[in-house]
């Protein structure tokens, strides 16, 4: 199961988040996301862990935890519906037949 964890310090690394997470099960990644030009956190982040219920347990335990002095939200992340180019064609179409109107 995939989560997101927002709030995160920018100072908090990728060893800090594994350890919280390792806790509670097995990880199989993890990804801290970082600014790239700054290569600095953009203050969240997502793991993966294989087990839907220790995912389940990570999540109810650290939700809403400080750690490094801010309140984190972790949730499930929601997949990401990739919009292909026939969409975005069939998208503009609606859009000029309601202009003819």
């Amino acid at each position: 199961m995939k989560l997101l964890i927002r709030n995160l310090n920018r100072t908090t690394t990728e060893a800090e988040l594994l350890d919280l997470f390792e806790a509670y099960g097995a990880v199989q990644s993890l990804q801290l996301v970082r600014d790239e030009d700054a290569n600095l956190s953009k203050g969240f982040g997502f793991v993966n862990m294989p087990k839907a219920g220790e995912a389940k347990v990570a999540m109810q335990n650290l939700n809403g935890k400080i750690i490094g002095g801010f309140k984190i939200r972790v949730k499930k992340a929601e997949e990401r519906v990739e919009q292909t180019a026939s969409d975005e064609l069939d998208d503009t179409s609606a859009l000029d037949a309601d202009s003819n109107d």
